[in-house]
């Protein structure tokens, strides 16, 4: 092979960088070289094996003679010179391929290096002179094989190896990021970095550390596969440690001091006070509300914190940010004394209200009866949400509870304060039926405004069982207003008000001894119901039903629908009545017996009970138990 040859850059594939590829040319030159050269120079010719005079392929005896053949092995020893494998040469550079970097070491041939072997290959200029390592004199192509990075690693061994024994530290240069790591460069040396020695806790961004010089120790090294592992975390343990130490006498309960926060959690921040880790709780990072500790701080952040307390049994350490601030509820009273108004913003919305921050770390409630006069406020949510601004009037401030109660419906003058005079009683009007209940409607006479028409109140002379016999939700109707209540908020209406009392007439239509006829609408133990005509109705009791105690009950006499004859007793205009006397006792039926057990109508009891709380409840809807408060149910309790 020629010199050229040896150059071409298109042998890379033939000149292998790896110890097996060059196993053959090591085992026999090394043989050649290193057996004492100089003993076969100044040995004597004829002591050599007849192998190295016999040419065992020829046919002939080699015509070389003795002087001849000591003349070749002297220049062949002159050629080599002292190179050894394994040594480490200067090499010059001569040329720079795209894949090699042909250089001269002073043998007959130059070297190839692998470009991807040096960190700053554009910077390489012909006529530079570097360390390499000679790994193989030939390979099985003849070419010489040279390695920089073997070298580089050769040259810092021992300096490597003695700081790992004795635990020392070294430093390095972090050059790029890898996969599970980063590369550091310590003495020229690639080393490997792990993600997780880079520091205490986990770093977000390791681009951010690229090119930074830093102290490691060395956790592993393995020579014959050149691996070196480094820890920058075992150097910041160790230190944390000492810190740790010294801590631990200076820490006092009621000192500010100076940390970095660790670790977030939905319930506070981790701080590190330079070798131990103090908890600040969320209630304790501001005066104000604050629903994620990541609203106030950041990982890495540099914070002061006071120590509140300190347990070395556990090992924990409370720490407060909101200590440091002043407490916002001096002087409350003065800047928010009761009867002002005041404004906020809504940051908390609950069944029961809405709090409202005044100001940092001072908060109100508007309870939910305080939002509205006239309207019944289901949820808070639908009148304010939060982050609204809003206006309100300072009900009571108590600053042993740090609580103010605020109103917003008192920014506005009461409506039921202006309602008698409004609608003084007797005033006829116009209303919307909103709601049915059992004992009576709801109609509404401006926005937000109902009053309740008893049943009582629907008719002058029919009897009304239920509201929606004779109305209906949405229903347009006349009402009159009877009295108002602004205090408890209660209007009493009616409807029959709104025409004139027909009972005088009727009195006089039906005097007393007169004879008539009726029909049997209902039979009660107090005797009997009968319509007269005209939805007027008169009442026979069971005295003058013409029974006897002895006869038996009403319902075997006195049936539904039918016909009798009657005489009047009474005609009474005030109390809405006529009583009435029946002059013929019909015929007796004889009625089925109930085959029905005990048990039968226990159960038979049971099932009519919940039938009629599934009808009871089915009639009271859902909006109207809303809209339907505690003081309009006790009005209508005392009404009925």
């Amino acid at each position: 092979m020629t010199d050229n040859e040896s150059m071409d850059p298109n042998t890379e594939q033939e000149t292998p960088t790896s110890d097996s590829s060059v196993s053959g040319v090591k085992d026999s030159e090394q043989s050649l070289i290193e057996n004492d050269s100089s003993q076969i120079t100044h040995s004597n010719i004829s002591e050599l094996s007849p192998e190295l005079m016999y040419d065992p392929y020829g046919a002939e005896i080699l015509d070389v003679s003795d002087d001849d053949f000591q003349a070749l092995l002297n220049q062949q020893a002159d050629l080599i010179g002292d190179f050894r494998e394994g040594e480490v040469v200067n090499a010059k550079v001569i040329k720079v391929t795209q894949n090699v970097v042909i250089m001269d070491f002073g043998f007959k041939s130059e070297g190839a290096v692998a470009l991807d072997e040096f960190k700053d290959a554009d910077s390489l200029q012909p006529g530079e002179m570097i360390e390499v390592l000679l790994e193989s004199l030939e390979d099985d192509d003849g070419v010489v094989i040279l390695s920089k990075k073997k070298a580089d690693f050769l040259r810092v061994w021992e300096i490597i190896r003695e700081a790992h024994e004795n635990e020392n530290a070294v430093e390095g240069i972090l050059t790029r990021k890898i996969k599970g790591g980063v590369t550091v460069d310590v003495m020229g040396v690639d080393a490997f970095l792990p993600g997780s020695q880079i520091a205490l806790r986990r770093v977000p961004n390791i681009d951010d550390l690229i090119g930074q010089t830093l102290n490691f120790k060395i956790i592993k090294l393995n020579k014959r596969r050149r691996n070196i592992v480094v820890s920058r975390r075992a150097i910041l343990e160790e230190s944390r440690e000492r810190s740790r130490d010294s801590l631990v006498n200076e820490l006092l309960v009621g000192q500010v001091r100076q940390g970095v926060v660790k670790n977030i959690t939905d319930f506070g921040a981790f701080i590190d006070l330079g070798g131990l880790d103090g908890l600040l709780h969320i209630t304790d990072m501001s005066w104000g509300r604050i629903n994620h500790p990541s609203e106030v701080l950041g990982n890495t952040d540099e914070v002061d914190v006071k120590i509140l307390d300190i347990d070395w049994d556990r090992e924990r350490i409370s720490l407060g940010l909101k200590q440091l601030l002043p407490y916002p509820w001096t002087g409350i009273i003065n800047k928010f004394p009761t009867g002002s108004r005041v404004f906020g913003k809504v940051v908390s919305i609950t069944n029961y209200g809405a709090f409202v921050e005044l100001e940092k770390g001072v908060e109100g409630l508007i309870h939910i009866s305080e939002m509205s006069w006239t309207r019944n406020v289901r949820h808070p949510s639908k009148l304010v949400s939060i982050g609204d601004e809003v206006e309100a009037v300072v009900l009571k401030v108590d600053l042993e509870e740090e609580k103010i109660s605020l109103g917003m419906k008192q920014i506005e003058e009461d409506p039921w304060l202006t309602l008698p005079m409004k609608y003084p009683a007797g005033t006829s009007m116009e209303g919307t039926v909103r709601n049915l209940t059992t004992f009576g409607a709801f109609v509404e006479i401006e926005a937000g405004i109902d009053g309740l028409v008893h049943v009582s109140d629907m008719s002058w002379t029919k009897r009304v069982e239920h509201p929606s016999d004779f109305l209906e939700k949405g229903q347009d109707v006349e009402v009159m207003v009877l009295y108002i209540d602004p205090e408890a908020k209660r209007i009493s209406l009616g409807m029959k008000q709104t025409m004139d009392d027909p009972w005088p007439e009727i009195c006089e239509r039906f005097e007393v001894d007169l004879e008539i006829e009726g029909t049997v609408v209902s039979c009660s133990e107090q005797g009997i119901l009968v319509d007269l005509g005209e939805d007027i109705e008169g009442f026979v009791p069971i005295a003058n039903s013409g029974l006897s105690e002895e006869q038996g009950n009403l319902l075997e006499y006195f049936r539904q629908g039918e016909s009798l004859d009657l005489k009047v007793l009474e005609s009474d205009a005030a109390e809405h009545k006529i009583s009435l006397e029946s002059l013929v006792l019909p015929e007796k039926i004889e009625l089925p017996e109930p085959e029905v057990t005990e048990e039968v109508t226990e159960e038979v009891t049971e099932e009519v009970t919940e039938e009629a709380t599934e009808e009871a409840t089915e009639e009271v809807t859902e909006e109207v138990t809303e809209e339907v408060t505690e003081e309009v149910t006790e009005e209508a309790t005392e009404e009925v």
